[in-house]
């Protein structure tokens, strides 16, 4: 019995961390989204800015960029953090300033780690394995009309394999007044499976996140300008390019008075929206009702992805990697 005692009151111990933030719930149908008495926890801390959480479920470990330090951490539930990749996101031999490392991160449908690098202005491959990680890149697309990208941000794969993504500025050293910039606006893009890219909609002044819907009939697109903080929604044709773009919801006044812009975002398989924005992770039904937000203590959220079977939602936080409970 001693030793039973022991043993829950060590495992207790190794899966005590410290919380931060709580949930707001605004709207009673929360409850049948996420644990609403659930509170995030901090699982790991001391990054410059975290970004791009992805969940490897072949492997049961999360990867997320930590974009000036160009690197990429690796977490597990038994080991904890430990680098993953180096360099992520600036490959060459010539240093820079800036955000330089990779930011979204997703796992492409032939299960290899697809990267948005802002150092290199690129969307790539990891042609290495997941559990067997490698700095050896295939680049998937780095130009548009002769011109080079800006900086890669965000990205999400169609289940007909295309590669939907972002080109905000933010990567540049000098970001939209960079001399080494070349496009004079700022993208959403498609790799489709011949690996042309193709302009989707140059309308956004600073496109961040996106994600698609369960059915993959609309395409969610945030836009992290402070002065247009909204997130858009689009029709996605049969032919892969967007249409009857609207504003999905406007924070614009909310970004004046609390932390955050509108960021990345992830959609669960019933439709409900999980969006980072001012003050933490916005949690929308399909018709764009609040249901909640996530509150994180004042820091600014980056991102979030769903993990372990989609029981678990992980987010970057500033310098924080949390995480909390779903139902």
């Amino acid at each position: 019995m001693r030793i039973i005692i022991a043993m829950v009151l060590l495992l207790a111990l190794r899966t005590a961390y410290p919380t931060m933030g709580y949930i707001e719930k605004l709207d009673a149908e929360l409850d049948q989204v996420l644990n609403t008495r659930s509170i995030p926890q901090v699982i790991g801390d001391g990054y410059i800015w975290a970004e791009g959480p992805v969940w490897v479920e072949e492997h049961s470990f999360l990867l997320f960029s930590d974009v000036p330090a160009n690197r990429i951490y690796k977490w597990t539930e038994t080991d904890g953090i430990s680098v993953y990749l180096e360099p992520s996101g600036l490959t060459g031999e010539v240093e820079r300033g800036g955000e330089i490392g990779s930011n979204g991160l997703d796992i492409g449908l032939d299960g290899k780690l697809l990267l948005s690098q802002h150092g290199d202005r690129a969307i790539s491959r990891m042609e290495a394995a997941p559990a067997s990680p490698a700095a050896v890149f295939s680049v998937l697309s780095s130009h548009f009309d002769g011109k080079k990208l800006n900086s890669p941000n965000d990205l999400v794969q169609h289940s007909n394999g295309d590669i939907y993504f972002t080109d905000p500025p933010y990567g540049l050293e000098e970001g939209v007044n960079d001399p080494a910039r070349e496009l004079d606006f700022q993208g959403v893009y498609r790799i489709d499976s011949s690996g042309e890219t193709t302009l989707l909609t140059g309308e956004l002044s600073r496109p961040n996140g996106l994600a698609f819907s369960p059915d993959e009939k609309v395409l969610y697109v945030a836009n992290s300008d402070p002065d247009r903080a909204i997130w858009m929604a689009y029709d996605v044709r049969d032919d892969g390019t967007i249409a009857n773009g609207r504003v999905f919801y406007d924070v614009t006044a909310v970004a004046a008075q609390e932390r955050g812009l509108p960021d990345g975002m992830k959609v669960d398989d019933s439709g409900y929206l999980y969006a980072t924005g001012p003050g933490g992770i916005w949690i929308f039904a399909p018709d764009a009702r609040v249901l909640g937000r996530i509150k994180n203590d004042g820091e600014f959220t980056s991102n979030c992805a769903f993990g372990n079977n989609g029981t678990m939602l992980y987010m970057t936080v500033d310098s924080y990697l949390l995480r909390l409970s779903l139902n």
